[in-house]
């Protein structure tokens, strides 16, 4: 599928974001993927999900905001432009990568739209193409997916709504063509395939906390110390196998702490 942003990859690495491990492969991080729209198996989205239609691809921003609009995707790659971030990647499945995502950072989107005084969350909506998607019906989930971040989040400087990856444009398994990054928190909550943003004053539902609020909370950080819904006090990097104890935050404590005093 021809991504008219194409010749924008790669861009320019930001030397402020550093890891303190290898970076994944990227054939390993490339097959295995979680996107059940799809299908269950980890080892299979990458081809399941090559029916998904990632161009043209409309985004809406609505809500309490002062620049509602409708607009490509690309028009908004061009408008935002991009950088690439190496990032941790932490899964509750315990499941842990470090990848190279591109994108830009989720508060230079924030100033374009311009959120009104009273919007406190941002909620975020996946694609809804049933006939895309084979998993859509093979499990009793119900889609769209669903996510959403406080304001003060999605102003975070490492917040980050990812393009490409590992120096392309996004493939479908990773969330084509525009996804969510918050290396912080578990990866459930890095929304993939988003078309909808909306600015909302009340806390809106979450899809894993409306499934499971006893084990998926709103925040979704990573903590060691907190069962969600499995132990999380060890994580096994993909491709390695190496296992490493699991940071609070995910080793981001000291850029993100201050959120949540």
């Amino acid at each position: 599928m021809r991504v008219p942003t194409a010749r924008l990859y790669p861009a320019r690495r930001n030397p402020r974001f550093t890891l303190d491990r290898p970076l994944t492969p990227e054939a390993v991080a490339a097959r295995h993927n979680i996107f059940d729209e799809f299908t269950l198996d980890r080892a299979r989205v990458w081809e399941v999900a090559r029916a998904l239609r990632s161009r043209p691809w409309q985004i809406e921003v609505r809500g309490l905001v002062q620049r509602p609009l409708t607009l490509d995707v690309d028009d908004l790659i061009r408008k935002m432009g991009l950088e690439e971030r190496v990032y941790r990647l932490r899964c509750v499945e315990t499941w842990a990568m470090a990848v190279p995502w591109t994108g830009f950072p989720f508060r230079r989107f924030l100033d374009w739209i311009r959120p009104l005084g009273s919007a406190r969350f941002i909620r975020m909506v996946s694609f809804d193409r049933p006939e895309e998607a084979p998993g859509w019906n093979a499990s009793r989930r119900r889609f769209p997916y669903y996510e959403a971040l406080t304001i003060e989040e999605a102003a975070h400087d490492l917040a980050f709504l990812a393009t490409g990856i590992y120096g392309h444009s996004l493939p479908n398994q990773h969330g084509a063509p525009i996804r969510l990054a918050v290396p912080w928190k578990y990866g459930f909550k890095s929304i993939k395939s988003i078309v909808r943003f909306e600015l909302t004053e009340q806390r809106p539902p979450t899809f894993w906390s409306d499934l499971s609020p006893r084990n998926y909370t709103f925040a979704a950080n990573v903590d060691p110390a907190v069962p969600q819904p499995w132990p999380q006090d060890e994580e096994r990097m993909l491709g390695s196998g190496e296992r490493r104890k699991t940071l609070l935050y995910n080793g981001y404590a000291a850029e993100v702490a201050g959120l949540y005093v």
